[in-house]
């Protein structure tokens, strides 16, 4: 799979929120705004790893159509990664 530049920039994104929390430990900031961050973080990784595993899924799907394949298994290998990553 190639992974685009918005990928790669919602990583570093991800990245420097990150940086953000752990000044925010440094500075003894309040445990909820910290876990709030923690929470945005969170979910910016959830939506890089369903977008990485919905792009890929759709390539396997086209490849396994092309060659005359079932693509069922990939469905099932994609929803199997999906649920390991919560």
């Amino acid at each position: 799979m190639k992974y685009d530049d918005d990928l790669k920039k919602r990583l570093k994104r991800m990245e420097g929120q990150i940086r953000g929390v752990l000044k925010m430990m440094e500075e003894e900031q309040d445990c909820k705004d910290v876990v709030s961050q923690i929470s945005v973080v969170r979910s910016a990784a959830d939506k890089a790893i369903a977008y990485i595993v919905a792009v890929n899924l759709e390539q396997c799907i086209l490849e396994e159509k092309e060659a005359g394949r079932d693509s069922s298994k990939m469905v099932q290998q994609a929803v199997e990664l999906l649920v390991k990553s919560r």
